[in-house]
């Protein structure tokens, strides 16, 4: 005779490998490290204090500090 198979512990299996998979090609896609979140964050901060110190105030104005 064959062997017994439960066919609902069959079902949950390829659901969780299917899950699995798909949270995987996700971190591939959305995933970033937190060296590459810092230095886009450090980046942006670079970029509006560039911008801030070309920054053309009113006349009359003392630029803050």
């Amino acid at each position: 005779m064959g062997e017994v198979v439960n066919l609902r512990q069959i079902r949950k299996r390829k659901t969780r490998e299917e899950k699995q998979q798909r949270a995987a090609e996700n971190r591939a896609l959305h995933g970033r490290s937190k060296a590459e979140r810092k230095r886009e964050q450090k980046l942006a901060e670079l970029a509006e204090n560039h911008l801030e110190g070309h920054r053309l105030l009113p006349d009359g104005e003392a630029k803050p500090r």
